[in-house]
């Protein structure tokens, strides 16, 4: 038993130099916060129905009249183009899903805007929002890094094979 407490002591006494001889530190730098950016993008979102929109799954609801029926799920993957021609200058695509949940064919999206041309390449915007009447920016990788913003929509073109809907960003990121 004399031992035990001996040994325990002996220990006890090693940490307590160890702890005091290992000079464990930091060296407090102030904080530098970079500069906030506002950026204000423009540009143009081309849906081709059945080719970049694809319905994933659709509730099996027999009194539904609305032409979008209620409960679907739509992969998207859309060219994004500096115009509503469908031969203009292609800067990035939209990736993502959406979820029409309304009778009024609302939707919940959860949709990513990546550029792979010019000043952003290789950056992108997160957007996760209810769709009415702007997207909310809730993030972003590479130059948005932290972005956060609204994006208003305008649909330019809707019809059954083609969407074309125009986009305003003012995204906040550093």
């Amino acid at each position: 038993m004399r031992g035990t407490l001996v040994l325990s002591w002996i220990l006890i006494i090693c940490v307590c130099q160890v702890a005091v001889r290992s000079q464990y530190y930091s060296d407090t730098l102030p904080y530098q916060p970079r500069p906030v950016v506002v950026t204000n993008l423009h540009f143009y979102m081309h849906e081709f129905t059945g080719t970049t929109a694809v319905v994933l799954t659709q509730a099996n609801i027999t009194s539904n009249n609305s032409s979008v029926p209620f409960a679907t799920l739509v992969a998207v993957n859309d060219p994004l183009r500096t115009g509503p021609e469908p031969d203009s200058e292609l800067i990035g695509n939209v990736q993502g899903i959406s979820l029409l949940a309304g009778s009024n064919a609302s939707s919940t999206q959860y949709i990513e805007f990546g550029f792979n041309t010019g000043k952003f390449n290789g950056s992108s915007l997160s957007v996760f929002s209810r769709g009415d009447p702007g997207l909310a920016v809730v993030g972003g990788r590479g130059q948005f890094a932290m972005a956060t913003g609204t994006a208003l929509f305008n649909p330019i073109l809707i019809n059954a094979t083609n969407v074309i809907i125009e986009f305003n960003f003012t995204v906040i990121h550093y």
